[in-house]
């Protein structure tokens, strides 16, 4: 049985000195790690682990990897172990979609991309489009259903081997897993979804049941799964760990990320329904760069001549903090602009201006891939040899 410090301590994720929030729906305030791996009961990413990975990534370690963007996890240790033992993994990540992707939506699979490529390992990427229906009482079905196709559309554009990756909709793929589900499901209890999401009477009964779904995944394979994800997402896999040996599969391991800061400063996560907060994807380069001038918080003094004397502050500075989370694979150029504008020698419309020119070729980028989208949706979702074989599977 593979036990590891912290599964029998799982408890809600809201600190006991209140002073931040993080549950799979909301996160507010500055966002403290160390009290979260500590509260969570997850752990911190070694050294160790990461001179292994890059071992195996031929010494190009993702820089999310290296700057501490991932940053804690659950048995990445014994995942490793696992395929350097030739007995393998899967990875297994989602999305609950929205009316509009950001940046910050979609760095994770950025990085999900690097261990697909790295392991040549397959991937499930779950859309969870009844859980968003459920919990956001504004949408309609058919609002969802546009959302999904369309942030599907996005996920594709990543760049995911079309033959090792299934991208599938809850809505649509229920009748394949329901048997299962509903033996998930026998093995949960209202206590323990209302101790770990804080559920209360008047939570719909859909909510209370679909920590159910979300699990199965986790059991696609009869191997280890890898699930790489924002930190918030972590009390649906302590669920899973609890009941998964008792089903005959393996406790999820884990990869969690930090939070990209919305544009109005270092405290919450960005969200999709504050549009001066975030990027979106579709966003033209003018709107990129007016975002990042008029609405990126600064950690630069008030006047040129006081920054040229005293400096920035870079830990609350978001342009530099979009940088060191997302650009800049060469290590030496964003110590560089850390240096400079912690100094004074760097102003803060230089930082910005370098921010909005990296973002705009980013989507740029991203842009020109997702036109081909929709002729590969099909090959992703129903045609590729991964996904045509998760047709022809029930799991009972």
């Amino acid at each position: 049985m593979d036990t590891k410090p912290g599964d029998a301590e799982a408890k809600p994720g809201k600190t006991e000195d209140s002073d931040f929030k993080v549950t799979p729906w909301e996160v507010t305030g500055k966002v403290d790690y160390d009290k979260l791996i500590k509260r969570f009961g997850t752990q911190r990413i070694s050294s160790a682990i990461k001179r292994d990975m890059e071992k195996i990534a031929d010494g190009k370690l993702h820089v999310m990897l290296r700057r501490d963007i991932f940053f804690s996890h659950r048995d990445l240790d014994l995942v490793l172990k696992d395929y350097r033992d030739g007995k393998g993994f899967f990875l297994y990540t989602g999305r609950g979609p929205s009316l509009g992707m950001h940046i910050g939506h979609l760095a994770p699979f950025v990085f999900t991309k690097w261990l697909q490529d790295v392991f040549g390992v397959n991937l499930y990427i779950e859309i969870t489009d009844d859980e968003k229906f459920m919990r956001n009482s504004d949408y309609t079905i058919e609002q969802v259903g546009e959302a999904a196709r369309q942030n599907i559309l996005d996920i594709v554009a990543v760049g995911f081997d079309p033959d090792k990756t299934f991208i599938f909709k809850d809505s649509e793929y229920i009748k394949n897993i329901y048997p299962l589900v509903t033996k998930i499901a026998k093995k949960i209890n209202f206590s323990q979804v209302r101790s770990t999401f804080g559920f209360d009477p008047s939570t719909n009964i859909g909510m209370i049941f679909y920590p159910a779904i979300q699990i199965v995944p986790t059991m696609f394979e009869n191997k280890r799964c890898l699930i790489p994800a924002a930190i918030d997402q972590d009390p649906y896999w302590r669920l899973q760990r609890d009941l998964a040996e008792s089903l005959g599969y393996y406790k999820a391991a884990e990869i969690h990320s930090k939070f990209l800061p919305p544009l109005s400063g270092i405290e919450g996560k960005m969200s999709s329904s504050t549009a001066d907060s975030a990027v979106y994807l579709t966003d033209p380069p003018e709107i990129v760069e007016n975002k990042i001038m008029k609405y990126a918080f600064s950690g630069g003094q008030s006047t040129v001549e006081e920054q040229r004397r005293l400096g920035a502050n870079v830990d609350v500075d978001v342009p530099f903090q979009w940088l060191y989370y997302l650009f800049d694979d060469d290590d030496s150029e964003v110590e560089r602009i850390r240096s400079e504008y912690s100094s004074g020698k760097m102003l803060t419309g230089e930082v910005k201006k370098v921010l909005a020119e990296k973002l705009n070729g980013f989507l740029g980028e991203h842009r020109r891939r997702r036109e081909k989208s929709p002729e590969m949706l099909d090959k992703f979702m129903y045609s590729g040899e991964l996904a045509k074989r998760m047709w022809r599977r029930i799991y009972e």
